[in-house]
């Protein structure tokens, strides 16, 4: 799944597991769809399915689940405190890796023309996909909700940009479209649905009307009651995480209720989040409270704490949070999830990959490994209490490269992909040659571009070490000097990758650039090197 695209459709019913069941079936059969999550509301009565897949393999599915819709649910008996206009009500097709807006754009085209065809029903495009500025928002579209459908097809505004304009009961009208990742997130109170909405209106762009805007932007919201809860909530979509963060939402809702004497009593996110989103809000409230934290999942598990996302049921980030679901699926069979005998066996097996340029980056991941091991063996001990802000300083930089190199593992065995798809290509006419020559040239690129990441991130790392032997944790000494010959055996098997396969570009004046720093990559890594073993030297005299 290197093209991802996420798909988020809602459906109107939240109470029948039948049918829940039934079109998360259609959606998980279908050939390249992973079903991520299916979050079903009984007060809201609507279930909202998020699945991944290539643009191609969601339209697919998103249709497989209309299609079983269509047979189970009757919009003429649906009730439930969401707004709603059909049975499929919203089928978003949002970009996660690899895929451009303007991809989205026409699977959202591509579902909903073949949708309004094949089902007979009318279909409406909204977000980036919109056709016109007055279908932009969703809450425009769906004003007056299925009750209205029947006089608001009538309307020459509301002509459906596929399909007829004629009213199905069973089904009412679909709205399609591509947007950013929208976080649906609602933040729980011990009040009235009344009292809920009007801390609602005063947060959401929206506000209460042009006159009286509200303070957040690209923030939708709206108060209700979770009677199987016994709570009310503001209820949020926040349609741009990056210009309005969850934390954001959060601390306003607690300030308004505040005023109002409401205790707030956590917050629920509906269907999965971005880990941004999630580390976003823990730098947040890392700064707000001057604390020092590293992993990503003590950071999410401050996150969990903070917002109380594990107040109403269990929030497990990994099966919460996009990128850890996906990053599952794909690790399978990956080098680094490999047990370190099964790793070592692969790299002496006879085979190219993986080869060198593995065993470097796994190299210089344990020198940073190792830099980062020693800085928290040196903060928070009683005996170094004066270094602990230098040490704030010195270990993140080693926690991030450690991070970030042994990804390089993995992707340094993966780079020859395109140049050997280029070997392949057909070489029978003059064009075809020509195709294929600039093919292999972009792929040779491409591969060499792994090996010097990973020699520029060594350089980025020793100016930290130099001040980590200078004042690091003396009874770590043996781990800094391993350290320092690591990065260096990690720059040396960069260059020595990069310089075999420089040889076959033809395009000199990168090649010259390419060689030229990484042979100062080369010699700064022997020097800096040097200089920390010759430090540590020093402060046992």
């Amino acid at each position: 799944m290197s093209r991802l695209v996420e798909c988020v459709p809602n459906f109107s019913e939240g109470n029948n597991k039948e049918v829940i069941d039934a079109i998360g079936k259609a959606i998980s059969q279908t050939e390249g769809c992973m079903l991520l999550d299916v979050e079903a509301g009984p007060s809201t009565n609507r279930t909202v399915y998020t699945f991944v897949g290539t643009p191609e393999d969601v339209i697919e599915g998103a249709l497989n689940a209309a299609r079983t819709a269509f047979q189970l649910i009757d919009m003429a008996k649906h009730k439930g405190e969401h707004p709603r206009m059909g049975a499929l009500d919203v089928c978003p097709f949002i970009p996660v890796r690899n895929v451009a807006m303007e991809e989205c754009i026409h699977s959202a085209n591509v579902f909903g023309k073949c949708l309004a065809e094949e089902l007979h029903v009318p279909v409406y495009l909204y977000g980036e996909a919109a056709l016109k500025e007055s279908r932009r928002s969703l809450p425009a579209i769906r004003a007056g909700e299925y009750e209205a459908l029947p006089e608001k097809l009538k309307k020459d505004e509301w002509i459906p940009d596929f399909g007829s304009a004629t009213f199905v009961p069973r089904w009412g009208a679909t709205v399609t479209g591509a947007r950013k990742f929208l976080i649906a997130y609602n933040v729980n109170l011990l009040c009235t649905k009344e009292l809920a909405h009007r801390i609602a209106l005063n947060v959401r762009e929206q506000g209460r009307g042009e006159d009286q805007p509200g303070r957040l932007k690209q923030v939708q919201g709206m108060g209700w009651y979770l009677d199987e809860e016994n709570i009310a909530q503001v209820s949020t979509n926040l349609l741009d995480f990056e210009t309005t963060p969850l934390y954001m939402v959060y601390e306003e809702v607690c300030s308004d209720a505040k005023e109002l004497n409401l205790p707030v009593v956590g917050s629920q996110l509906v269907g999965l989040v971005p880990k941004k989103a999630m580390l976003d809000a823990a730098e947040f409230y890392i700064n707000k409270e001057n604390l020092f934290i590293l992993e990503e999942d003590h950071k999410v598990r401050l996150v969990i704490n903070r917002l109380g996302l594990d107040s109403l049921s269990p929030f497990n980030p990994k099966e919460r949070i996009i990128e850890n679901m996906v990053q599952d699926n794909k690790e399978r069979g990956s080098l680094t999830s490999l047990p370190l005998r099964a790793f070592v066996q692969n790299v002496g097996a006879r085979s190219a990959a993986p080869g060198g340029g593995s065993v470097s980056a796994a190299m210089a991941s344990l020198g940073a490994a190792l830099g980062c091991m020693v800085g928290l063996m040196t903060y928070g001990k009683r005996q170094f209490e004066e270094l602990d802000s230098v040490m704030r300083q010195l270990i993140p930089p080693f926690h991030q490269a450690m991070n970030e190199l042994v990804v390089m593992v993995d992707t340094d065995s993966s780079a020859f992909s395109s140049y050997m798809d280029a070997m392949k290509l057909p070489k029978n006419t003059p064009e075809e040659k020509e195709r294929r020559a600039v093919a292999m040239q972009l792929g040779l690129k491409e591969a060499i571009g792994v090996p010097f990441s990973l020699a520029e991130k060594v350089h980025s790392l020793w100016p930290v070490l130099k001040k980590m032997a200078q004042q690091g944790n003396l009874a770590c000494k043996s781990d800094i000097q391993v350290a320092a010959k690591a990065l260096e055996a990690g720059v040396f098997g960069a260059y020595f990758n990069v310089v075999t396969n420089l040889k076959d570009i033809t395009d000199e004046s990168f090649k010259q650039q390419v060689h030229g720093k990484l042979s100062h990559f080369l010699e700064d890594a022997k020097k800096s090197a040097a200089f920390v073993l010759e430090q540590l030297e020093r402060r046992t005299l």
